[in-house]
């Protein structure tokens, strides 16, 4: 299996789930409003970063959310 056709299997499936094809299994995707993906509004860090105070920040956004 190539990256290409990985990629069109992905795209596929995406699609399958997006048009309600019915012979997707049902998964709920309710993602969007589970609080684990809320994301905090912090200022933008230039220094180092929050959780990890060693490293300079890479804007990951690990600490605007509950790390989930």
């Amino acid at each position: 299996m190539n990256e290409e056709l990985l990629r069109q299997m992905v795209r596929d499936a995406v699609a399958k789930r997006l048009t309600g094809s019915d012979d997707m299994v049902d998964v709920p995707l309710d993602l969007v409003r589970h609080s684990s993906h809320y994301r905090y509004s912090l200022p933008p860090s230039g220094g180092p970063c929050l959780i990890e105070p060693k490293v300079p920040c890479n804007h990951c956004g690990y600490c605007e959310s509950h790390g989930h």
